[in-house]
C-alpha cells in the first residue's frame, strides 16, 4: 500500500514540475499569452521558465509597435516577460543564471542569451544592483501621484545593498534599505539570440528593439516609494525629545548609486521632521523631462534636539567625508525647509568670530584661549562656507527666529528635551561658567532655545553674508498680506532676506514644501542652474 502511495507521489510530483507543451504555429499573441502563463510556474526549473518567458518576449517583440499605433496587449506582454525574466534570473539558485551567457530549452524551443554591459551612458550595469523588485509590486499609495511614461520594457526598482560586517549597521551614506534607481528591462532578438539590457529610463528616451525604434517605458515613482513610509509626526518627536537614541540614524544618506554626471541636490528637514517630508518633492521633481537625470537627491537626517550649530556642524563633517569618496564635479545645492534652512545657511557662511563673540559677550577671549582649535563648540561657532555648496533655496525659514519658541509650547518642548551625554559633558567641561544664570542655573541649549528671536546665534548670523546665491519661499497662509503676513508658525519679517536672487510668496502654512506654487519655484530655480554648468 505505501508502495503504491508512494509511486503516486512521484506521479503527481512529476505531473506537476513536467514541461508543457505549447502550439508554436499559434497566433504570436496566444503563443505569448500561453508561455507568460507557463514561465510564473515556480515548480519549473528556472532555466525552462526563462525559455518561455524569451520565447514570450519574442512572440510579440514585433508587434509593439506599428503604422496604426502600439499594440498595448503586446506592449503589456513583454513588459512582464522582460521584467520578470529579469527578476527570475538574478534571484534563481542565488544568481547562478545572472551576468554569463546562457543556452535555454524548453518544449522544443532553444534560446541562447547574454546581458548587455554597460557600455554606453544610460545602460546599467548588470552587477550594479544586489536585488530587483517588480515595479508593480512596490505600494505607491503614500505618494501623491504616480508617474510613469508609456512605453516598451519591464519596469523595475534596482536595490543596491552594500553588505556590512556589524550587524545592524550600514555603509556610511546608503539607506538601510539600500540605493534604488528606476530599470526599465528590454530585450532583443536576432533569430533565437537575445540580449538583455538594463535601462535607466531617467537618461535613455528610446530603444531599438527588431530595428525599430521605441519609446521606453518608465516608473520614477516605484524607487521613491520604495523606502517605507513611517509615522512622520511620531518619529519627527521622537528625534526632537530622545536626541541621544536617534543620533546613530544621522547622517547624509544618497538615494540613488552616485553618478559624478548627476548634480546632488542635498535636502534638509525641518525641527519635528524627518527625511520622509521630502517623498513628493523629489517624486515631483524627478516628474520633470529637463532635469530627470541631471540631479540626483541626498537627504541630511538629524535628531532635531540639537541646536541648529551642532545639527550643522555634523552636516558639515558629513560633507567633508562624502566628497572624499564622491566628489562633486559641478558642486551641489541645498534646500532646507524651516530650521533645516538654518542648518544649509551654515554651509554657505563663513564667520569668523562673530558667532563666538556673540554668544559668549565679555568672556568670548578667555574661552576662545582656553579650548582648543578643534573642539565641538568652536567648530559649531566658528567655520568657512563650502565653496561645492552653489546655490540655496530656504523654504519657510526663520532666519530671525519665531516667537513659536518664546510661547508656552516653547517651554513644553525645551523641557522634554534630552541632549546627549556626550554633548552635555562636553558643554559641562568647557562653558559652564558661561551659561551659567545670574540665579546659578546651568541653562543648556537646544532647537527650541536656537530657534529663539533672542538666539545669541541667529543674531550674530543676520549680521553676515550668505557666500551662495540664494531663493527665499515664504508662505502666508494665502492672506496675500505680506510684508505683514506669516505662515502660521514663521513671520515674513524672520523669513525675507533682502540678499535673496528671487523671492517667491506662495499661499500656504509652515509645511508648503509640497504646495504646486514651491514645486514650479523649485523646477525653475534648478532648470536655470542647469543653464550655468558647461
Amino acid at each position: 500500500m505505501y508502495t503504491r502511495l508512494f509511486l503516486l507521489a512521484v506521479i503527481l510530483v512529476t505531473g506537476c514540475t513536467s514541461v508543457p507543451h505549447i502550439d508554436r504555429k499559434a497566433p504570436p499573441m496566444v503563443r505569448a499569452a500561453a508561455d507568460l502563463k507557463y514561465a510564473r510556474r515556480g515548480t519549473l526549473p528556472a532555466e525552462a521558465r526563462a525559455a518561455f518567458y524569451l520565447d514570450a518576449a519574442a512572440s510579440v517583440a514585433s508587434l509593439q509597435a506599428g503604422p496604426a499605433g502600439a499594440n498595448p496587449t503586446a506592449r503589456r506582454i513583454y513588459g512582464n516577460a522582460a521584467a520578470e525574466l529579469t527578476e527570475l534570473l538574478h534571484s534563481a539558485d542565488g544568481g547562478r543564471l545572472w551576468n554569463q551567457p546562457l543556452v535555454l530549452n524548453a518544449d522544443g524551443m532553444r534560446y541562447s542569451m547574454r546581458f548587455t554591459p554597460k557600455a554606453r551612458k544610460g545602460v546599467w550595469a548588470p552587477d550594479a544592483f544586489t536585488d530587483f523588485k517588480l515595479a508593480s509590486k512596490v505600494r505607491c499609495g503614500h505618494l501623491r501621484r504616480h508617474l510613469q511614461e508609456p512605453g516598451v520594457g519591464g519596469l523595475l526598482v534596482g536595490i543596491h545593498k552594500t553588505p556590512h560586517p556589524i550587524l545592524g549597521q550600514h555603509p556610511p551614506f546608503e539607506p538601510g534599505v539600500g540605493l534604488v534607481a528606476p530599470v526599465t528591462a528590454t530585450l532583443d532578438f536576432r533569430g533565437n539570440a537575445a540580449s538583455l539590457t538594463l535601462c535607466d529610463p531617467a537618461v535613455v528616451k528610446t530603444v531599438q528593439i527588431q530595428g525599430k525604434p521605441q519609446p521606453l517605458a518608465a516608473d520614477f515613482t516605484a524607487p521613491i516609494a520604495y523606502y517605507p513610509p513611517i509615522n512622520q509626526l511620531w518619529y519627527g518627536l521622537m528625534g526632537l525629545i530622545e536626541v541621544d537614541k536617534y543620533m546613530r540614524f544621522s547622517g547624509l544618506y544618497m538615494l540613488q548609486p552616485y553618478d559624478p554626471n548627476r548634480i546632488p541636490v542635498i535636502l534638509v528637514h525641518g525641527l519635528i521632521s524627518t527625511p520622509h517630508m521630502w517623498g513628493n518633492v523629489i517624486n515631483e521633481l524627478e516628474a520633470e523631462p529637463a532635469l530627470r537625470g541631471r540631479y540626483q537627491f541626498w537627504t541630511y537626517c538629524y535628531p532635531t534636539g540639537n541646536t541648529p550649530a551642532y545639527s550643522a556642524l555634523l552636516l558639515r563633517k558629513e560633507l567633508e567625508k562624502i566628497q572624499r569618496l564622491h566628489p562633486m564635479p559641478h558642486g551641489c545645492i541645498m534646500i532646507g525647509h524651516s530650521m533645516g534652512g538654518l542648518i544649509s545657511r551654515m554651509q554657505v557662511t563663513t564667520t569668523g568670530r562673530v558667532l563666538w563673540n556673540g554668544n559668549f559677550g565679555g568672556k568670548a577671549d578667555k574661552l576662545y584661549a582656553r579650548l582648543p582649535k578643534d573642539h565641538p563648540v568652536k567648530e559649531a561657532l566658528i567655520f568657512n562656507a563650502d565653496p561645492q555648496v552653489k546655490k540655496v533655496v530656504f523654504i519657510c525659514v526663520p532666519h530671525r527666529g519665531s516667537n513659536m519658541a518664546l510661547s508656552s509650547i516653547g517651554a513644553i518642548g525645551r523641557s522634554l528635551i534630552t541632549l546627549p551625554a556626550t554633548i552635555v559633558v562636553t558643554m559641562q567641561k568647557s562653558v559652564i561658567d558661561v551659561l551659567k544664570t545670574s540665579s546659578g542655573e546651568v541653562v543648556m541649549p537646544n532647537s527650541i532655545t536656537g530657534l529663539s528671536p533672542k538666539s545669541n546665534t541667529l543674531l550674530a548670523m543676520d549680521k553676515l553674508p550668505i557666500a551662495a546665491p540664494h531663493y527665499s519661499i515664504i508662505g502666508d497662509r494665502g492672506r496675500g498680506d505680506s510684508p505683514n503676513s506669516s505662515d502660521g508658525v514663521v513671520p515674513y519679517w524672520s523669513s525675507h532676506l533682502a540678499s535673496a536672487s528671487a523671492e517667491r510668496i506662495v499661499p500656504g502654512p509652515h509645511g508648503s514644501y509640497e504646495l504646486p506654487q514651491t514645486i514650479a519655484e523649485l523646477k525653475r530655480i534648478l532648470s536655470d542652474h542647469l543653464k550655468t554648468i558647461r
